[in-house]
This record gives C-alpha cells, structure tokens and sequence, in this order.
C-alpha cells in the first residue's frame, strides 16, 4: 500500500534518496511523472535513434534489394530472418546478460566491475560466434533440409557465407553496447549510428544499384557499416572517456567464467524465444503457394514491424537502464515508478504508429517493391499489422524491466509457454489447416505475443521491490569478487 503513494525521484546511494511516500496531491505526483519521464527519455531518445539506424543498414538493403529481384530480396530476407537471426538472437541475448550486471553494478558505485565485464561477454560471446559460423557455412544445405525453396536457399546459402565478417562483428559490438549503455552513455553511439546508416545507405546505392553488383554489393556494404560501428566505439572507449569503467584489459576477466556463461546462457535463451518466434513466421512463409511472394511480403511487415518495435526497444533500452541503476543503488520505489512511467509512454507511442499505419497503408508497401502482387498482399496484411504494433509497444518495456531486474530465466520459461505451446501452433493451424495463408501464420504470432504480454504484467503488478533492491545488492557481491563485496559491506 505505502509504494503506491510515490514521490520525489532521485537518484542517490542512501534509501533517503528513494521516492519518498507522504501522502500528496495530484500535481505532486503529476511532477514526479514528469521528472521520471525526462530521465527516461533522456536515455531513450538517442537509444530510439540508434536502434532505427542500426536495424536501417539491414533494412536499407533490403529496400535495395527488392528493386533488384524478388529472389534477391527473398534471398536477404531469408539469410537475415533465419540464418543471421538464429546467430543475432544467441550472440545478442547473451550479451544482454551485461544489461543486469553493468546496469547494477554502476548503481552501486563499483565501476571497475564494467570493463572486466565486458571482456568476460567478449571471451563468451566471441567462442561462441567461432560455433555459429558452422551454420552459415552450410546454410544452402540446412535450408533445402527444413525444406524451404531451392533457388531461395541457394542465394540465401550464398550471401550467408559473405556475411561471416558480420557475425565477428556483433560479437564484439553487443558486450560494447551494453557496457556503454549501463553508464547511460548514448549519446555517442547514437553519433556512430548516425553517420554509420547514411554510409551504408550510400554505399549500398554505388554497389548495388549504380556499379550492379548485386548481393555481392550488398555483403560488402554491410560488413563494412558493422565493422565502422565496432572500431569507433572501441576508439572511443579507449580514449579514456568512460573514467574507472574501463581501466585497460584485465586478466580477472578469466575468473568466473562458468558462471558467467550460465547467467549469459539464461539471457540468451529469454532473447532467443522471442527472435526465433518472428523468425518462424518468415520460415513457415516459405512452405505457403507462391512462397517467394509470400515470403517478401511477412518479411516487407516484419520489417515495418521492426522499425515501429525500435520507439519500445529505445525505451526498453532506458527503462533497463534506470531499474538496473535504482536497484542496484537501493532505490526499489524509483524502480518501480521509472518501470510505470515508461509502460504507460510506450502505450501512447503504440497507439500512435498503429494509426499511421493505417493511414498510410497503400503507400508504405512501395518502398520496399515493385511487385503487384506482394503489394496487394502487404496491404492486405496491414490491419494485422497495425494491432500488432499497438501490442507491441509494452512487451519491449516490460522485457526491458525484467532484464533490467534479472528476470531473464523467468520470461524464457514465459516465452516457451506463449509462443511455442500457444501462438506457433495457432498460426500453422489458422494457416495451413484452415488455409488463411500468410494472415493465419500472423494471427497465430500475434496471439502468442498478446499472451506473453499478460504474464508479463502479471509478473510486474505482483513484484516486491524491496525484495529485488535487495538481490540485485547480492548479485553484485556474486560477480564482482571477494574485493567487490568487502566495499559494499563496508559502505
């Protein structure tokens, strides 16, 4: 009862820094709405512009491509949905397990905990990225076995290969991002992002289109653009920016490995559930009639999906942020308040996406091709579309207070049940079964999303606060060493 009547945000390492719990009026609370919602945003504006442009330099290619082929555009689609996302989901979810530890451990105070962090995600998720590239080599093979088109599989089997550079890449980007976002230092990779997306968009022009390059071009343009992103924010941290943070390469990465990838290994499963849940949706695609059709177009309103998804990414982004650092830093009211504040925003931003889909829904589909027919069927998709974006904005800010938290092997068992027991069977039924095609697989997708949805808030309406402030103060004492849990006893 008392956490419900909040106040004053802060942010300070004493419990008299948390919201404080008098009772006050409607504009009190109204100014702590406001208070909180500029720290949010803070975080997630250039969190929101980063995101647009990193997932741009794939989607721009994609664009590119559709305006040469339609096989062109499946082969990308595919390669970037099913083999690169099945290497993105794991090598992304693991360095998300940094989100908890960095995040916690800069609301604690104990900053030289971040750069030994980030090197211990590097040894993880670099080893791991040496075993992922075993699929992209025989991609052609594993495509034509799950029985997806023979030409298709043979472009996307190709471009996949090229695309081994980038797979190196994110290994090395993801643990960055993390460790700079945990000190909420996003303004300078919003920067990078930035002028990364305008290179590529011209660089996929000059190779793709004016030189005809084609795929090739393509590959070229996006390993480059991933590889740009990697070296500057390694320039930048180098530079001695980020202060105690990062002190140099430190042999106390090695300790604590296991441990380490059972905690990264739980994150990547949570991430993994969801990435592979959208994966399937173009998979199954390509089983329909007409499957290169029906291929570009779930993955045309994937894409739009995703882009609208990056408003509630940037805040999942900052609310992950803000709940690791209050929790870390003993502050559970202000957790909760920050995690109430950015669902009710990511809300309003949902509603408003939806209703510019709607609007421009016979224009969008032409952006991305010049054929008729995927068109009609893209237009078709869109009130699907639509909803799903609505419903889409909480789930990132709730998934975002979860990691944020250190919920991950929770929402990986919830993700299991939602989207695997519940919304991947509906759409095969809805879609093969009952031959409703494309829209069918969507309603099935779109079921499981809305399921997890409602656990997701269970969770958050029935969390004790005070009892997470609290893990998160052992956790850190857990990872950070002996030398570690004697300072914060002693504080």
């Amino acid at each position: 009862m008392e956490e419900a009547n909040v106040l004053l945000l802060t942010s300070s390492n004493s419990d008299a820094d948390d919201i404080q719990l008098p009772n006050r009026g409607v504009k009190d609370l109204i100014r702590d709405f406001s208070s909180e919602s500029k720290k949010l945003w803070y975080l997630a504006a250039p969190a929101v512009f980063t995101l647009v442009c990193q997932y741009s330099i794939n989607a721009i290619t994609q664009i590119f491509a559709g305006h040469i082929g339609t096989i062109q555009l499946a082969a990308i689609s595919v390669q970037n949905s099913v083999i690169a996302g099945f290497a993105f989901g794991i090598m992304f979810g693991m360095g998300s397990a940094l989100e908890t530890l960095c995040g916690q451990a800069y609301g604690a105070k104990q900053l030289e905990m971040l750069g030994i962090y980030m090197q211990r995600s590097w040894i993880i998720v670099g080893t791991t990225a040496l075993v992922l590239m075993f699929p992209y080599m025989f991609a052609t093979s594993l495509l034509k076995l799950i029985g997806q088109d023979p030409e298709i599989s043979k472009w996307a089997g190709t471009f996949a290969v090229w695309m081994i550079p980038q797979l190196f890449a994110n290994a090395i980007n993801f643990p960055i991002r993390k460790f700079l976002q945990a000190q909420s230092k996003v303004m300078v990779m919003a920067a990078i992002a930035g002028v990364t997306v305008v290179g590529h968009t011209l660089f996929s022009w000059l190779l793709m289109l004016k030189m005809g390059w084609g795929l090739p071009g393509a590959a070229l343009a996006l390993n480059a653009s991933s590889w740009f992103m990697v070296l500057a924010n390694l320039a930048y941290i180098f530079s001695g920016t980020c202060g105690q943070a990062w002190s140099g390469f430190s042999c106390k990465a090695f300790q604590n490995l296991w441990g380490f990838v059972r905690l990264s290994f739980a994150s990547a499963v949570m991430i993994c559930l969801e990435m592979w849940y959208y994966m399937a949706l173009i998979l199954f695609a390509g089983y329909l009639k007409n499957a290169e059709i029906a291929v570009d177009a779930i993955s045309i309103c994937s894409n739009i999906c995703a882009w609208t998804f990056m408003v509630s990414l940037g805040l999942n982004v900052a609310v992950s942020i803000r709940v690791s650092n209050e929790l870390g830093a003993g502050h559970p009211r202000t957790a909760k308040i920050s995690m109430i504040v950015a669902s009710f925003t990511s809300l309003l931003f949902g509603i408003l996406l939806a209703l510019v889909l709607l609007v421009c829904r016979s224009k969008f589909p032409l952006l991305f091709t010049n054929s008729k027919e995927v068109q009609k069927v893209v237009h078709e998709l869109t009130p699907l579309l639509a909803v799903t974006v609505f419903i889409n904005s909480l789930q990132p800010t709730l998934s975002g207070v979860a990691i944020g938290a250190g919920w991950q092997a929770y929402v990986a068992y919830v993700n299991i049940a939602c989207y695997y027991l519940f919304g991947l069977p509906i759409g095969l039924i809805l879609g093969f079964l009952f031959n409703m095609g494309v829209n069918g697989i969507w309603f099935g997708m779109l079921g499981g999303t809305s399921l997890q949805t409602a656990v997701l808030i269970a969770m958050v309406l029935r969390t004790n606060w005070n009892k997470e402030a609290s893990l998160a103060g052992d956790r850190i004492k857990q990872w950070g060493g002996d030398s570690v849990a004697k300072a914060i006893d002693a504080s």
